[in-house]
């Protein structure tokens, strides 16, 4: 191999050297010149976009809250006055009746002052229809039979007075209701501020709850309301029917109570609710899938077609 064919492999070599070098600075402008191609003609082509017939259906203006489940009656059974328990009637867990006898506490002294009472009352009246006959024939004076009627008034009183003590050591049920977890037993001695036990009048059973005060004037007596409770699947009825006449100003809410029935004992006071209020219905309303508004500075809007072309309309 002479010179010159060297030098001519040498020059060769040389140029693929730098051609593959240079490769790589040179490449990315053909590509973005085809990527700008391709974009130019992606934006030529037409918006792809899925399109709704509009109709009308039912819509409920509701909100939801929550509230709390509560005894429509209920009092902390007590006695009026002190004493050691005698019989105990009451059992826990059970419905009583209003009027029935649940506790007696010991009242034989108070029975021994009304039989003492009720002698000197017999004795009273019969000295008084005596005298009274003797009045009409002129054989008393009128000043000595007032003295004896009197005394007859007198005694009466008291005996109306040990009876009524009497009555305030039998503890009776005020109304229907389920009686709750005693905490006394025979022999015990209590007073007014002993607990004794619970009684709860659960049917209907009562359920408080709250709303914003921008809904005060769309809430009245007698809308209904849907609600459930933990450990059932149930969705029960209600009805309000008492509104707080004020707002609360701490919370800025308005205090409502409504009614249920608890036939099936399933409500208990106490449980947590969650509730549905209806405000209003709309039959007719146009219903559109929320991703089809657009949000603007005033208020929101949506692209209709109509006639082969596409415009705004605010909603």
């Amino acid at each position: 191999m002479n010179q010159i064919t060297k030098r001519i492999l040498f020059v060769g070599a040389l140029f693929v050297a730098l051609g593959a070098l240079a490769y790589p600075k040179v490449k990315p402008l053909f590509t973005d010149s085809n990527t700008a191609n391709s974009a130019a003609a992606s934006a030529r082509s037409a918006l792809q976009v899925d399109a709704v017939r509009v109709g009308t259906d039912s819509v409920e203006d509701k909100i939801f809250t929550t509230g709390t489940l509560l005894a429509n009656e209920e009092v902390e059974l007590s006695s009026e006055i002190s004493g050691k328990i005698t019989d105990i009637y009451l059992e826990e867990g059970r419905n009583v009746k209003q009027g029935q006898l649940l506790l007696k506490i010991n009242d034989s002294e108070l029975q021994a002052q009304l039989t003492r009472a009720q002698y000197r009352l017999n004795l009273a009246t019969e000295r008084e229809s005596r005298q009274e006959k003797l009045l009409e024939k002129g054989g008393i004076s009128q000043e000595d039979y007032d003295a004896t009627l009197n005394e007859v008034n007198v005694l009466k009183s008291e005996v109306a007075l040990i009876k009524a003590q009497i009555e305030k050591t039998e503890i009776r049920a005020p109304f229907n209701g389920r009686v709750g977890l005693k905490y006394v037993s025979e022999g015990s001695y209590i007073s007014p501020t002993t607990r004794i036990a619970s009684l709860q009048s659960i049917n209907p059973i009562k359920l408080d709850f709250s709303i914003p005060e921008r809904y005060v004037n769309t809430v009245e007596v007698g809308d209904r309301i849907t609600f459930t409770v933990q450990g059932t699947d149930r969705e029960f009825q209600g009805e309000i029917y008492a509104i707080e006449p004020r707002i609360n100003s701490q919370t800025r809410t308005l205090q409502i109570r409504a009614r249920s029935n608890n036939d099936e004992g399933l409500l208990v006071p106490g449980a947590f609710a969650d509730i549905k209020l209806v405000l209003d219905t709309i039959d007719d309303a146009l219903m559109l899938p929320t991703i089809a508004l657009v949000p603007e500075i005033q208020g929101q809007k949506v692209f209709m077609y109509s006639n082969g072309q596409v415009m705004e309309q605010r909603v």
